[in-house]
């Protein structure tokens, strides 16, 4: 590998407040990715502030606007990314490369330590169908970012100044450091709505399979109560990281309330589900038994699976008004948004985990469950239809723990955005790494 075709990125390790200590290693020399990750964990280890660090990628390949949650060229995390670079632009070449280029793609790594400060469940990867237990490492489809050929270059400070809550820019002598709590807060916020926007969407092209083969008028009437919510939460989203505030017109309470319903309904069937399985009792059970307790399970679009989409549909929803919540609880005090935002996830999170882990809990202890042939059939000859429909239904019964996906508590997240040539960014959703 010659230096002549080696991409270099710089990197900014960034903090929410100036108290946060770095080694002053961290501002010497070239890293290698491996190298790199070595430090996120010690930087994680050794301080007690959320630290995360932000690369600069030369953007090979642009997704679509929908893809993410995409911003104008004015937007306050657009302003922060540019008063960030142009902080160092003069005295590091990688960064002046950066400033000059029209298209970039940032990509902020938040160490496992901090990742799960911000809110248990929040992101976690997707489970894979193509391998047992196996889940999917990248939620976005193939990274963007330079793999080989790539020099990490830790961008040095150059003056001593400011507070946290200042803008990005605003950087602590002595280190390697940089404080940019309203960055940091922006993009985690976005890069968390838009994973939780991107799991609606799966959630509703499901449901509308399912509803297409049940015509049921009032499940189709959850849904569709449901998805309207999303016009007032992309409205609210917009309007709070252009650091306004949310009034009344924007409908956000009555979405809140239809969620709160939706969340509601599903802990009351939960209740239900939870019940039959403590009635069934034994592991082997009657395939018409199961039938009756959870009507349509061994169907291809059955009443069971759609009621787990609308769950799992106002779980998604719920998990963007949370988000919302805690960048307003962040945005409240400028002297410290990160730690706000923080302990506001936290708190309405509970709940709603807690209610998503009771759902995985059933999922797994159906796709446990043998079934047996029915009793009146014990001494008799079961045809191959009987038999191939009590194969089929187990083999249905199996998968609903496919999509069950634990959260990695040592796993980084990986936020994404990319700077376009007219200056707007979009903001990918945020993955594990």
């Amino acid at each position: 590998m010659s230096d002549e075709n080696t991409t270099l990125v710089p990197v900014w390790t960034l903090s929410t407040t100036s108290s946060a200590h770095v080694p002053f290693a961290t501002g010497d020399g070239a890293l290698t990715p491996e190298r790199l990750a070595e430090l996120r964990s010690a930087l994680a280890a050794f301080s007690d502030a959320p630290l995360v660090t932000l690369e600069a990628h030369p953007l090979t390949k642009k997704r679509g606007r929908s893809a993410g949650i995409p911003l104008e060229a004015v937007s306050p995390l657009a302003q922060e990314l540019s008063r960030l670079v142009a902080q160092n632009s003069r005295n590091v070449p990688a960064v002046a490369k950066v400033a000059e280029s029209s298209e970039v793609l940032y990509r902020m790594v938040v160490p496992a330590k901090v990742a799960a400060q911000f809110g248990k469940g929040l992101v976690k990867p997707m489970a894979s169908k193509a391998v047992a237990n196996g889940v999917y490492g990248d939620l976005v489809g193939a990274g963007s970012t330079v793999a080989a050929k790539a020099t990490l270059v830790p961008v040095s400070t150059v003056s001593a100044s400011g507070a946290a809550g200042a803008a990005a820019g605003t950087v602590v002598a002595g280190t390697a450091m940089t404080v940019a709590a309203p960055l940091i807060l922006m993009a985690v916020a976005l890069g968390a709505s838009a994973h939780a926007d991107q799991q609606r969407q799966k959630a509703i092209e499901h449901i509308t399979e399912l509803l297409e083969k049940l015509h049921d008028e009032k499940l189709e009437h959850e849904r569709s109560e449901l998805d309207g919510c999303r016009d007032a939460i992309d409205k609210a989203t917009a309007l709070l990281l252009d650091q306004g505030k949310i009034g009344a017109s924007l409908g956000l309470d009555s979405a809140v309330h239809a969620i709160g319903k939706a969340t509601e309904m599903a802990d009351r069937r939960l209740r239900k589900w939870e019940s039959e399985l403590d009635a069934l009792g034994d592991d082997r059970v009657e395939a018409t038994d199961l039938e009756e307790a959870f009507g349509g399970i061994g169907e291809e679009g059955g009443e069971f699976r759609t009621h787990l989409e609308l769950a799992a549909l106002a779980i998604a929803l719920k998990r963007r008004v949370i988000v919302l919540q805690g960048v307003e609880a962040g945005q409240s005090d400028d002297g410290n948004p990160f730690e706000n935002f923080v302990r506001s996830l936290k708190a309405d999170q509970q709940r709603i985990n807690e209610l998503e882990a009771r759902i995985a809990n059933v999922l797994v202890r159906l796709s446990s469950l043998e079934l047996r042939s029915p009793k009146r059939l014990i001494d008799k000859v079961m045809t191959r239809r009987q038999v191939d429909g009590l194969l089929e239904a187990s083999y249905r019964l199996r998968a609903l723990a496919e999509d069950v996906a634990a959260a990695d508590p040592a796993a980084e997240v990986i936020i994404e955005i990319e700077k376009h040539s007219d200056g707007t960014l979009l903001v990918l959703p945020a993955r594990t790494a």
